[in-house]
């Protein structure tokens, strides 16, 4: 999942960053309203945790022109994290368009907690567990299991199982697998998408488990429920 952190204050920008990283997301940091907006023109982010008080242009106003014009059509998932604490600030948010809002201080785990939430709405799925077929992502614990063995995967290799089983039976083609998953200094010119979907689909299937990522010829990949399922224009 990608995810776009907008705050004025650098230093705690980038340990929001640097914490999202390790539990597995794709981060871009923004530090004023402006950077945030065209960030936003050329990615389609999942999330962005935004400040509210900016100097140029406030978290209200970017709220209200993400949901407006979002680059693919689909506005991202706003969390709004702010030291405006009042009732009030707090409807003023939600009523310009954020999907949730923390109030600072605030501990990292609910930080965590709250974008884990925001994300799964995507899915329409519920609770911290992703199941397919027999393979089982805890996102919590990161853990993953299939057929009751542990699966020992990178950081990477997880957020992009997490992100294949957050879109089942969808066909992802490597440039959204890129625009999603890797964050803005991976390299769009290397089959960096290639290679980890390949090291991914050989631990899932190690124990000689049917394969359940096809590769869709021409146009990405898919994951299946079902590996019994059509695959007339997939090459596993």
């Amino acid at each position: 999942m990608r995810i776009l952190v907008v705050d004025d204050e650098a230093e705690l920008a980038d340990a929001v960053a640097r914490g999202l990283r390790r539990e597995g997301y794709a981060v871009d940091v923004a530090h004023n309203g402006a950077t945030a907006l065209e960030k936003a023109e050329l990615v389609p982010y999942d999330l962005v945790c935004l400040d509210l008080t900016m100097p140029d242009i406030d978290g209200l106003e970017v709220c209200e022109r993400l949901r407006a014009d979002p680059p693919d059509g689909v506005a991202p998932r706003v969390l709004m994290l702010t030291a405006r604490d009042t009732v009030e600030d707090r409807i003023a948010g939600l009523d310009h368009g954020a999907d949730d809002y923390l109030v600072k201080p605030f501990a990292f785990g609910e930080l965590t907690a709250r974008v884990r939430s925001l994300l799964r709405r995507d899915a329409a799925r519920s609770g911290s567990v992703l199941t397919v077929a027999d393979v089982e992502l805890d996102d919590t614990r990161h853990r993953v299991r299939r057929a009751g063995r542990d699966l020992e995967l990178t950081a990477k290799e997880f957020a992009l199982l997490r992100y294949f089983m957050a879109h089942v039976d969808e066909v992802l083609s490597q440039e959204h697998l890129l625009e999603h998953v890797w964050d803005e200094h991976a390299d769009p010119f290397t089959n960096t998408v290639r290679v980890t979907v390949g090291t991914l689909r050989r631990k899932l299937s190690e124990e000689g488990e049917p394969q359940l990522i096809e590769t869709v010829i021409g146009s990405g990949y898919r994951m299946i429920e079902s590996p019994d399922g059509d695959q007339a224009d997939a090459r596993s």
